[in-house]
């Protein structure tokens, strides 16, 4: 399957987090301490009104990020 940016997938998408990357190193740790971790699977959910924040859920969380945190996670469609 095709990688891509998760603040390209659209809402009821599923996919699995390829990469993070390492820069911002805060930004990274603040996904990780979300669960969101490479291997981790992940469900997108609904989009705020303007696109910006989206919410995922990821096991039996439900998260919201920002589209500038969405950029950094390279994911897999499913």
């Amino acid at each position: 399957m095709a990688q891509s940016i998760l603040s390209n997938a659209s809402s009821g998408d599923r996919c699995v987090v390829v990469e993070i990357a390492s820069e911002p190193p805060e930004l990274k740790s603040r996904l990780y301490a979300l669960g969101i971790i490479p291997g981790s699977s992940l469900e997108i959910l609904r989009f705020a009104p303007l696109g910006d924040p989206m919410q995922v859920k990821i096991g039996g969380s439900f998260v919201s990020i920002r589209r500038t945190e969405a950029n950094i996670i390279t994911v897999e469609k499913q």
